[in-house]
Parts: C-alpha cells; structure tokens; sequence
C-alpha cells in the first residue's frame, strides 16, 4: 500500500490536547449536573496549534489511561473551589472555599498518571495548586489569613486586564515561553503554593512574595502559572507564549 507523499509547507499536526472540565451541580432551574468549560481554555489551544478534548470525569483507572492514550498534553484548569487540606495533610483552617471532591479526585489521577508518563502537563490556577499538591508540596488555605501583608490576589476589575506583576526567574521554562523579568498578570486566587514539593522549582514570584508560577525538575514539562493567560491572549499577546511552548512540547511527546 503506498501512501500520498507528504507536501512541504502543510501546517504542523495538532496535538490532542485533553482539558478539565468544571463541574455544576444540579439545581431546581437546571436538574442535570453538568460540565462546563470557559470557552478561553479551548481558544488558547486552537490558537496555538493544539486540538482542545474535554475529559468528563472517571473514576475508573483504566479509563483514565484510555483518555492519556488518546492525547498528547494534559491541560488542567481553574475553578471556583479548593483542593482538601488533607490532601496535603493538614485540616481545614478558616477561611477554606468549597470543595469539589469529584473534580479533584479525577484531577489527581489523570495528572498523576500524566506524570508518570512524562506527559506535557500545564495547570492553571487551581491546576497549579494541583500540580504542587501531587508533587508533594503544600497550600496557603488562604491568603488574607495567613500572609496578612500580602496585596489583594481577587481582582474585582475586568480578568482580560492585569492586576499586578510577577518576576519570572531566568532559566525557568516559563521564561522561556514568555521572558524573563517582570510580567503583568491577572489575579483570581485565594490560595497559594506554600511550600513547593521536594523536585518543584519556584519560577515566578509577586513582590508581595506570594508564589506565583512552579515547575518540576523531573519532568519534560510540567508547569503550573497562578494566573489566567488564556484570558489575556488579546490584551497581552505575550501570555499566548506559554500556551505555544506547551502545544510544542505535546507535538513533541508523540513523535
């Protein structure tokens, strides 16, 4: 059997990029659960060469593997919830937001099992908190409460908009993806990474000192950013690097 020939100047394949949903309970108004991803998250993969798949969640591991033999990088989103303060053992403090055990627990497989795979993995916001958790690190429950002269990291103002900057560290992947030095950010967080795990290195931090960016050095990349770049792409051009270096390293991990 002979194949077509390969013609030159063809764009570049899109990998299958999987993405975490959020979840919606229930409610009188609308009496299906259901998921639910902010268009942003998808916009940033196509735009920059990736092929965006959502993940509903399982609980069942080969499942999970099914989904990773399917996609070339895992992307995992935000939300409005916290992760368990046992799953990074200390007890819930004032100050903790809900939880969505569902969400989390399915979160923590696929990444977990991403990793082992050396599977690109890009969190944002509460992925970062993920990604630190699972790599055996742990969170501020709150920031308000715990670092009292840290600056307000809930913006009230438009997301497409910055609200402070961080300084990313020369070296880091992130600088590569978006430069280093001071970088202005959204800011929707009330958690942050307290102390990162045993093999993630810090990459971006605000001059309050609240960590804002982490990465693992036992990994081909796997890079966790407070903020929300996808919301930026239009205002900030610059943080659509980011989302391009993780669709790279995707391709990447399937040739």
């Amino acid at each position: 059997m002979t194949h077509p020939p390969r013609h030159h100047g063809l764009p570049p394949r899109r990998p299958n990029i999987g993405i975490t949903p959020d979840w919606i309970d229930a409610s009188p108004e609308a009496p299906f659960a259901r998921y639910e991803l902010k268009v942003p998250y998808a916009d940033a993969v196509l735009r920059s060469g990736g092929l965006p798949f959502v993940l509903p969640y399982t609980e069942d591991p080969l499942c999970v593997e099914a989904y990773l033999d399917r996609v070339s990088g895992l992307l995992v989103t935000g939300g409005a919830f916290d992760i368990p303060a046992e799953a990074y053992g200390e007890t819930p403090g004032e100050g903790m937001g809900a939880l969505k055990e569902g969400r989390t627990s399915f979160e923590t497989a696929i990444m977990r099992a991403a990793l082992k795979r050396n599977m690109p993995v890009l969190g944002i916001c509460g992925g970062m908190q993920l990604l630190n958790v699972v790599l055996g690190g742990t969170l501020h429950q709150d920031i308000a409460r715990e670092l009292p002269e840290a600056r307000e990291h809930e913006q009230k103002h438009d997301r497409t908009q910055p609200q402070h900057p961080v300084d990313v560290r020369e070296g880091s992947l992130l600088a590569e993806a978006v430069g280093r030095g001071q970088l202005m950010v959204n800011s929707t967080h009330h958690q942050a990474v307290k102390k990162p795990g045993p093999q993630v290195t810090v990459s971006a931090v605000s001059s309050d000192g609240v960590i804002e960016a982490i990465e693992s050095s036992a990994h081909l990349f796997a890079v966790g950013v407070q903020w929300h770049p996808e919301y930026m792409l239009n205002n900030l051009p610059v943080h659509g690097g980011l989302y391009k270096v993780f669709i790279q390293k995707a391709r990447d991990h399937r040739r």
